[in-house]
């Protein structure tokens, strides 16, 4: 039985990355880690370990002392900064990772130097301009026009977004935030006002292994941010898009040609409708892996959307069927959630399949 750490087990990402391999071919054992100390009840893993926050002292010894009393041959790193963490002190953990090479992952982590990248290889991306003064947002407004998009150069879950249409409100936004003590960085970035839509992926050796995309219909309490966007849907589709499938692919390969490990990038369409990569989440799922998991297993039959899964074997050298490089699952297949209500698989109007319950 193969025996995995799964990092932030108790959030809604590393809750999905579980349910995901409960749902496998295969049993598999799991410790789960969770840096809150209320979070790590509602950890679905076979045993829970609550660990200091990744930048705290004694986090990779804490991770190595739970691999060890585990005999745990893989670690599978959940947040974006324990994915940081982990990354840079790959060396120093006594367990396999599958990971992208040190400097994707800062990269990727790095909206600023991500956008560059792009840009530089003719990748869609939304103009971008880091925002240090009062002069670089009235250049951000006279070069992307109005309203443009203000959001933490760093950071997940939407940090730091909202839309500004003035200057005021720009400034203003950004030493709210410096007056709490979030010193993040900011970029100015054009207004993306098409669909918001994700595009999932696994990858070997530059290699492509498969890949669903996704639209993003509504939040899980909108009104709570000034954008309207608050990191993570309520109700998502899935959809068969090839400019979507061509750029995302090709804005993986843009930062690393022989990317390893899972790629989710985000993408907005511009007012011309071309979608325009805003982000690539290196390492680590994106909050609903499971939507993908358990719709191919109750449409398909099969585990080629379990991308977590997937995303094991191959971190175990172990071997995978041929399978699409694209559109895995069939399209127009919602996914509906939200806080207290458990999850619904939609299709054609009617709820499919029973929700799995760990």
């Amino acid at each position: 039985m193969k025996r995995i750490i799964a990092t932030g087990a108790g959030g809604p990402a590393g809750i999905n990355f579980i349910m995901s391999l409960r749902i496998a071919p295969e049993k598999i054992f799991i410790a789960g880690t969770e840096a809150d100390e209320y979070f790590v009840y509602l950890s679905p893993a076979d045993k829970k370990y609550l660990v200091p926050k990744a930048k705290e002292a004694g986090y990779i010894e804490k991770l190595n002392e739970i691999i060890r009393r585990e005999k745990a041959e893989f670690l599978h790193a959940q947040t974006d900064v324990e994915v940081e963490v982990v990354s840079e002190n790959r060396e120093k953990l006594e367990a396999n990772v599958f990971l992208p090479s040190k400097k994707t992952v800062e990269t990727c982590q790095d909206k600023l130097e991500s956008a560059k990248v792009w840009i530089k290889k003719d990748v869609p991306v939304a103009k971008t301009i880091e925002v240090h003064t009062e002069k670089d947002v009235d250049k951000a407004f006279e070069e992307l026009g109005n309203p443009i998009w203000i959001r933490a150069r760093h950071g997940a879950g939407g940090r730091g977004s909202t839309p500004a249409y003035n200057k005021e409100t720009a400034i203003a936004w950004i030493n709210y935030w410096k007056s709490r003590g979030m010193n993040w960085g900011f970029i100015a970035q054009e207004n993306l006002p098409g669909r918001n839509m994700a595009f999932h992926s696994i990858w070997k050796d530059g290699e492509l292994v498969t890949s669903m995309a996704r639209e993003r219909l509504q939040y899980i309490y909108p009104h709570l941010a000034p954008s309207g966007v608050t990191g993570t849907p309520a109700v998502q589709k899935t959809i068969h898009d090839e400019r979507v499938n061509k750029i995302a692919t090709e804005a993986v390969l843009a930062i690393d040609p022989n990317f390893n490990g899972i790629a989710c990038v985000d993408l907005k369409e511009n007012k011309n409708g071309i979608p325009c990569v805003t982000e690539i989440n290196a390492a680590r799922m994106f909050t609903t892996s499971f939507f993908f998991s358990y719709a191919g297993k109750i449409l398909c039959k099969d585990y080629y959307a379990n991308i977590p899964y997937l995303y094991v074997k191959l971190a175990y050298k172990e071997s995978i069927p041929e399978m699409p490089k694209y559109n895995i699952l069939p399209e127009n297949v919602y996914w509906i959630r939200h806080i207290d209500a458990p999850a619904k698989l939609v299709k054609d109007g009617k709820i499919i399949g029973e929700m799995y319950r760990w």
